[in-house]
């Protein structure tokens, strides 16, 4: 049974004192839902359970004192640092829940330049080290659309990628060794190597788990040597998508390594780029030692000129649009007066599939939601993230809302807008998720996407988080149907 409200809070601040336990109506209110409930929030609609607290930590024995307290009377928390979160990962779905943020364990603990990689706990945000790490010549070369608020403990735990990821790599790439806490109050230390082969790579329990297993305390990522004066940019206007997929492929598959690969369908490249005049967007950026940026910018240029319906673009018009990618506070806040200005907002959805089959997915998406979703402004999307089997799709799509109360407007249009492309992604078999996590949002497809391999992740759940406090929601929805039991 698990305690009242008033207990909860009583036994927070005998753990944390009264200053760290957070109790105020405004911000418990805030706390209960992330931005995937975005016309919710503008309107300051809170459908959610309020969580009972919000608790400041410190420090990783904190952490440990707090799971455990949670873990001895069935309390249910919610880790977070950055806040930045979109799927639904940080709505406290059940009732009396405690939100545990890290974001004040802030320190950048060592910058190791010999062995290439720098170690910080989990509340330093990525803005303020990727920005130290330059003036030293340095980079994480981590540069997710969100880098003016996400922090470094959420970046693993949501198993993030950002714009230069086809030359780094995704934060799985990146992650070496981190420490954490389990529900248990097991502090647990993966330590710093290059590569291992001791048995399974039990980083990867860590990434990803979207606080449904532990609590990441700690982490340390590869540095790499920071050298924009040699950055190269291309861009082109290709008529034909299809065609802008075969080009990324071709691309990758003849072993080049841009750090940014992306194509724009004609919706999206015509809300990005001014010059797109109705086609396409192709564009490309490769960075790293002079001589392999001359190379890779020649070679990719020789493979994408060569395509029908390809017609090149000065290559400042790309470093300019490069320069104003990333959201931070002061892009939300205007976001925020739109919407409630217009009542037309605009949300993404990504995924990911292998080069037979994406755009297969992009084309049948693009085509369900234009006839099944109402009134909507606009559908478009973009692929932002390319490996030699395959790459994503980022949906973009806008809509109005129309006679509709904010609490309701998720079920009208944004449910049923991921309803669909879930259910396209699952039928030509790509992955539901690319880098924003299943969150709670797309947990309800989670039988769908993992098949017989959920078998895996249900035991995982089960054998770190046994009675059931971490995150619940989060990963594998908390009501289940006959089909899909799901008891703790």
């Amino acid at each position: 049974m698990s305690l009242a409200r008033e207990e909860i809070v009583k036994g927070l601040v005998n753990i944390l004192g009264e200053d760290r336990v957070i109790t105020d109506e405004t911000v418990l209110k805030e706390s209960s839902i992330d931005r995937y409930r975005k016309f919710e929030q503008c309107h300051e609609v809170y459908t959610q359970p309020i969580p009972a607290a919000v608790v400041y930590v410190k420090s990783t024995e904190e952490v440990r004192d707090v799971l455990m307290f949670a873990n001895e009377n069935g309390v249910n928390v919610v880790p977070r640092t950055g806040h930045s979160a979109i799927e639904g990962g940080l709505e406290t779905a059940l009732e009396n829940s405690v939100v545990i943020d890290g974001s004040e364990m802030n320190q950048v603990l060592n910058v190791n330049t010999e062995s290439m990689q720098v170690t910080c706990q989990c509340g330093v945000p990525l803005q303020s080290l990727e920005d130290s790490l330059r003036e030293q010549g340095l980079t994480t070369g981590h540069s997710p659309q969100s880098k003016p608020l996400a922090q470094m403990g959420g970046l693993v735990a949501t198993r993030s990628i950002g714009q230069f990821s086809t030359l780094y790599g995704g934060i799985e790439d990146m992650l070496v060794g981190c420490e954490v806490v389990f529900p248990g109050g097991q502090v647990c230390r993966i330590k710093n190597v290059p590569r291992r082969s001791v048995g399974p790579d039990i980083r990867h329990i860590v990434l990803g788990n979207e606080g449904a297993l532990c609590f990441i305390t700690e982490v340390t990522v590869k540095i790499f040597k920071y050298q924009p004066e040699n950055n190269r940019f291309l861009g082109y206007r290709i008529k034909d998508m299809e065609k802008g997929f075969q080009a990324l492929r071709q691309v990758m598959v003849e072993g080049y390594r841009p750090s940014v690969a992306r194509l724009y369908d004609l919706q999206d490249a015509e809300m990005n780029f001014d010059w797109a005049d109705g086609e396409n967007v192709l564009l490309f950026m490769a960075e790293g030692p002079a001589s392999i940026t001359k190379a890779t910018a020649e070679g990719i240029d020789e493979i994408v000129r060569k395509i029908e319906g390809v017609t090149p673009v000065d290559a400042s018009l790309i470093e300019t649009w490069f320069n104003h990618l990333n959201w931070g506070a002061e892009q939300i806040a205007q976001e925020k007066k739109e919407i409630l200005a217009t009542d037309n907002i605009g949300i993404t959805t990504e995924i990911s599939g292998c080069w037979d089959c994406i755009y297969k997915i992009y084309a049948s998406v693009v085509e369900r939601i234009t006839n099944e979703v109402p009134d909507l402004t606009m559908i478009g999307g973009h692929s932002s993230h390319s490996y030699i089997n395959g790459t994503n799709m980022y949906f973009v799509y806008y809509y109005n809302v129309v006679d509709c109360k904010p609490e309701d407007e998720i079920n009208k249009y944004h449910n049923l807008i991921n309803r669909i492309i879930c259910e396209e992604t699952v039928r030509f078999g790509g992955s539901i998720a690319h880098h924003h996590g299943l969150g709670k949002a797309r947990a309800h497809y989670v039988w769908e996407e993992y098949g017989s391999s959920f078998y895996m992740l249900e035991t995982l759940k089960h054998a770190f988080d046994p009675n059931g406090v971490m995150n619940m929601g989060t990963l594998i929805p908390v009501k289940h149907d006959k089909e899909h039991p799901w008891n703790f």
